[in-house]
């Protein structure tokens, strides 16, 4: 059973405890037990691991001991590196979260080799800290781009190790849209594991280049489920546009499944039909 931090599920005293996928019976029974969840950016800020929630504790104290005993226990027999070095190399990979993985550009900042980097960025997937985000690949899309995205598994950790102190100047922050799509990817993954269920072959994104247009378009998610592929857009907006699932009908070249509905994962405040098939869904749906 992988254990995952606290989900805003959790937090809020919510039973519901199906995994995130946008069908109708899905959005239907989510419906009952919808609870407001505030100010989120307090909570992306100050991360999702119990202790926090548990006890009075000084949020930089907390992170620095963590990241102290990670480096000193849990991989210090795996990693052949001075910890000053490997600490460089972890803040580096989370100013990048919310980006395709480029382990030339990694090893450049941090000045080592892109084996090393290859080798640290499996530590950290094996240990908990990221998760590597597969692009959706299929012989009908032949433009698609096959390079992974990576994701922290904790906004308050990406935050400690980045030097955004405070939700205020996180939420006004050029990176606030990264690390909002990182942590809804994460609230996402956390109900699969709370369900007891493996997410790594139902969850992708897609990035490609179609002929007719000028630049990539991008899904940020893809969910597959019983031959059904629904796209999942992660936008920190309340003002969701329906042009923002303009790339969703790429998925119907696909043999072999359907096109479900299409949501964008937003700042709104109430469910809202933007088409007939994308909708736009408060985070409380997660």
């Amino acid at each position: 059973m992988e254990l995952s931090g606290l989900s805003l599920r959790e937090m809020k005293g919510i039973t519901f405890n199906r995994h995130f996928v946008p069908s109708k019976e899905y959005l239907e029974e989510r419906e009952k037990e919808l609870e407001p969840y505030g100010d989120l950016w307090e909570t992306i800020h100050k991360g999702s691991y119990p202790e926090l929630y548990d006890i009075d504790r000084d949020w930089q104290d907390f992170y620095s001991s963590y990241v102290s005993t990670y480096l000193e226990r849990d991989i210090n027999e795996l990693i052949s590196a001075d910890s000053l070095t490997f600490t460089k190399f972890m803040t580096a990979a989370a100013a990048r979260t919310g980006q395709m993985l480029n382990y030339a550009n990694i090893a450049g900042e941090v000045g080592v080799s892109e084996p090393t980097v290859k080798k640290w960025i499996s530590v950290l997937e094996r240990t908990g800290i990221v998760y590597i985000l597969e692009p959706y690949s299929a012989s009908a899309l032949p433009r698609a781009i096959r390079t992974p995205k990576l994701y922290f598994r904790d906004t308050g950790l990406v935050c400690y190790l980045t030097r955004w102190l405070t939700p205020e100047t996180l939420r006004n922050s050029a990176v606030a849209g990264s690390i909002f799509e990182t942590f809804v990817v994460s609230e996402i993954l956390k109900s699969y594991c709370n369900e007891g269920r493996d997410y790594r072959f139902s969850i992708f994104y897609y990035r490609g280049k179609d002929k007719r247009a000028s630049g990539e378009n991008e899904i940020d998610l893809v969910i597959r489920e019983d031959g059904v592929l629904y796209p999942v857009e992660i936008k920190m907006t309340g003002n969701p546009k329906p042009s923002m699932g303009g790339t969703n009908q790429v998925l119907d070249r696909i043999p072999d499944t359907k096109r479900g509905t299409g949501v964008i994962l937003c700042l709104i405040d109430r469910k809202t039909y933007l088409r007939e098939n994308l909708i736009a869904l408060p985070i409380e749906y997660i």
